[in-house]
């Protein structure tokens, strides 16, 4: 790509135009909503393509019970298994001419910085969502369209075509079937849901009273939050495109407790100038992340899919 430069307006040029020059303005994109909920880690030594491991705990394979006074302190073990992600590069950049620079009426540098920190903002939470992705406990409505009723699959994919609406009785079976698993909560006993806004049209219409839930100071408010219901706090995101289910009844969501998603970080996203080159003719800024996302519980098969975390409200298409 040519980069930003002076004499083409779409690329620059425009920079400078008196129509524009009292307009020009970078629309705020919204911010990350599922990076936030993954769990961080340190994988400072490992490089572009390395492996990261992290290690996944069980809960101790026998319970505690009551003792009797002449009794021997019963013994049990938890299993340790390990997660794996590929550590790799994540970036982008707009290449921009000293001309355009000095001639500009508008700052280009901290224009080009703050499109840049959108993108990389979108970019770094798409990475998170593949992994939430990758879940293999998946939710449908029973029968495709039964209005309150869930079916539960392990696997990558359902042949269910889901044709109803997320309803609150829906979202009570899903936090159930949470429970009944043994998921942890995220924070505190609390769950999280994560779907587009139109996902969650029906069930709110049904909840008048979803956003009285939710008090700043009484807790922490994460970004993209609505409210809570039955013990699950609700996030709106717009990052990731609607699926586009053929009946458009509903759309995609995610269900989820603690260890979600593990992010082994190298070096946290940053901006970058690029060093000026042809003589100081050629500039540009960069952001740059060093690092990768992976799965908490990233079970290979349906078999161990039990220990999964996430739901997935799906379709067949």
């Amino acid at each position: 790509m040519a980069g930003q430069v002076w004499f083409r307006n779409e690329l620059g040029g425009f920079m400078y135009s008196d129509q524009l020059s009292d307009y020009l303005r970078t629309e705020l994109q919204p911010m990350q909503r599922f990076r936030q909920f993954t769990d961080l880690q340190e994988a400072i030594g490992f490089g572009k393509g390395d492996m990261f491991h992290w290690n996944i705990y069980t809960d101790v394979q026998d319970d505690g019970a009551e003792l009797q006074e002449d009794e021997a302190m019963p013994t049990t073990n938890f299993e340790i298994t390990q997660g794996t992600l590929t550590v790799t590069e994540y970036g982008n950049s707009v290449p921009f001419t000293k001309k355009l620079d000095d001639l500009s009426k508008h700052p280009v540098q901290e224009v080009v910085k703050k499109v840049l920190k959108h993108d990389a903002a979108k970019s770094l939470d798409r990475a998170a969502y593949q992994q939430f992705q990758s879940t293999r406990l998946l939710v449908t409505p029973t029968g495709g369209n039964d209005a309150s009723a869930i079916t539960v699959e392990a696997g990558a994919t359902t042949t269910t075509v889901n044709n109803a609406a997320l309803t609150n009785n829906h979202v009570k079976n899903i936090v159930d079937e949470m429970k009944e698993r043994n998921i942890p909560g995220y924070e505190n006993d609390d769950y999280f849901s994560i779907a587009r806004p139109r996902t969650y049209r029906n069930f709110k219409n049904n909840i008048e009273t979803i956003y009285q839930n939710v008090e700043s100071g009484a807790r922490r408010i994460y970004m993209g939050e609505i409210g809570m219901y039955e013990g699950m706090r609700f996030i709106e995101q717009t990052n990731i495109a609607a699926k586009g289910w053929t009946n458009n009844a509903s759309d995609e969501a995610f269900f989820f407790g603690a260890d979600t998603v593990t992010e082994g970080v190298v070096e946290f996203e940053q901006i970058r100038g690029k060093l000026p080159t042809d003589y100081g003719r050629s500039k540009g800024i960069a952001w740059y992340y060093l690092g990768g996302f992976g799965i908490s519980h990233n079970n290979p098969n349906d078999a161990t899919a039990s220990q999964n975390r996430i739901l997935k409200w799906t379709s067949a298409s």
